[in-house]
This record gives C-alpha cells, structure tokens and sequence, in this order.
C-alpha cells in the first residue's frame, strides 16, 4: 500500500513539473495566459547603433528599443529584447523566436515579404572612407577594396544590375559580420571604403577617433520599417496604431531628438 501510494506521488510529482517549462512560456511571441502579460520580442542587431546596439554598460540600448519600449508601455506589454544574427533574421521570425524585426530595416525590395508598418525613417547607402584618402567619388573606388556588412541593404544595393558596373570596378568586396569590424578594416588600410546606411555611418564617425568623409555620391536611397511575417498582420496593425498616436502626440520626435535622428525622420 505504502509503494502505491508512493509510486502515484512521484507519478504526480513529475507531471506537474514537466508542466511547469509549458505555463511558464506561454504561446509563441506572448499571447497572454491569465496574470501575465503579453511578450513582444523585438529580433535585433546588437551592433547597429544608433538603431540598436550594447552600450559600454552592456544595455541594449538604440532609437529603435526606445520606440519599441513606449509602444509596449502603451499597450501593456513585456519588451524583450533579442539580439540575432542579421543573416538568420527570417528563420528567428518565420519560427516564432521574435515577434518583428526592428531594427534599421531596409523595407524596400522586400515590400511583399513582410507585413510592414509605415516607413518611419529615410536613409540612404553611402560610402565612408578615410579623410586623407584621395577618394571623392565613386569612380576613385575602382582598384579599391570596400567592405560591407553581410546580408545588410548596402551589400544588396550593390548587387543590383544598376551598380554592377560599379562593383566590378572594386579590387574585391569584402564582406564583415559588424561595422565594427569593418570600421577597424578601414582604419588599418585592409579596406579603402565602408558602404552602409548614412545614419549609421553618422554615428560610428562622430564616436570614433579617425577622421572619416562621407562620399557626396549616393549609393541608394531607401526606407525604414517595422518588419512582421506576413501572416502577423494583427500585431503590425497594433503597432502601427500605437505609432501613429506616439506622431501624433509628440512622443516619436522626442525620441528621435535623444538619438539626433530628427532629419531622418518620417512624420
């Protein structure tokens, strides 16, 4: 009788804890059981300020979490924030890892792949190269080794049939997992020339110690958004209210004044 009643205790005893992983997750991005709230997890680049990056203090930190942050304070729900690698961004948001990618993303040549909130911020593809490099316009490129950031908007704009000429004309193409990377790149002379998105490049220039020029020669123009899968239409509609109210009260210029992002901004 004691073995019994023993047995059926550890057999209650183990279903309650394999129970426990399951009520502790929840659904997938944070559909709210009763008491909790719901998860929104922002999928990001951990090296792309001022957009999203880790400060020295090792925050997340960027004009993108901040958005992210104000939109889930106003409905009620957890901001998490998920670092991911750029290159896997569809496998973490086609799985259900993340709830959205936010992250300074390009939604150009990528409209039907998504469902994306309104364009929020107007950036562009340009070159950095050192100041005393002799190189002001693409055609003193030619001969010359550019680096790029793997899987990034620059990388594909330089791909396209309007810049093949272009990139032919390049020594080589160097791809890096970071801009960090790639900014050390430039300043050891493995690389002549940095193509990436302006506002990032603003930033690295004004945070380092090298003097760096930004080619007047434009690679490509190109928009910011908030990117879901495509069936999340749901979730993007309920963003994309909260924004619009965040406009409308002065709440997104006041963020973007903290990041200097005011000129980029899309009101």
């Amino acid at each position: 009788m004691k073995k019994t009643w023993m047995k059926r205790m550890i057999a209650i005893s183990a279903a309650a804890a394999m129970a426990l992983p399951m009520a502790a997750c929840g659904s997938k991005n944070g559909d709210s059981k009763s008491g909790e709230k719901q998860k929104f997890i922002v999928g990001f680049d951990a090296a792309f300020p001022p957009y999203g990056y880790q400060d020295e203090n090792g925050e997340y930190v960027g004009f993108d979490l901040d958005l992210a942050a104000e939109v889930c304070n106003r409905n009620d729900w957890e901001l998490v924030k998920q670092p991911i690698d750029w290159d896997t961004k569809d496998m973490e948001l086609n799985s259900g890892t993340i709830s959205c990618i936010w992250n300074g993303f390009t939604m150009n040549g990528r409209e039907d792949e998504y469902a994306w909130t309104d364009p929020y911020v107007d950036n562009s593809q340009v070159f950095v190269v050192k100041s005393d490099s002799g190189i002001a316009s693409f055609a003193d490129l030619a001969g010359k080794s550019v680096a790029v950031q793997t899987d990034s908007s620059a990388e594909a704009a330089l791909k396209e049939d309007d810049n093949k000429d272009l990139l032919d004309s390049f020594k080589e193409l160097v791809v890096v997992a970071d801009y960090n990377t790639a900014f050390m790149n430039l300043d050891s002379d493995a690389v002549n020339a940095i193509a990436m998105d302006i506002g990032v490049a603003k930033y690295q220039m004004e945070s380092r110690d090298g003097s760096y020029t930004i080619l007047d020669d434009v690679l490509s123009a190109e928009q910011y958004a908030v990117g879901f899968a495509k069936s999340n239409t749901e979730l993007r509609d309920k963003v994309q209210k909260t924004l619009n109210d965040m406009r409308d009260d002065g709440t997104f210029q006041k963020i973007a004044e903290k990041w200097d992002l005011t000129d980029s901004i899309i009101q």
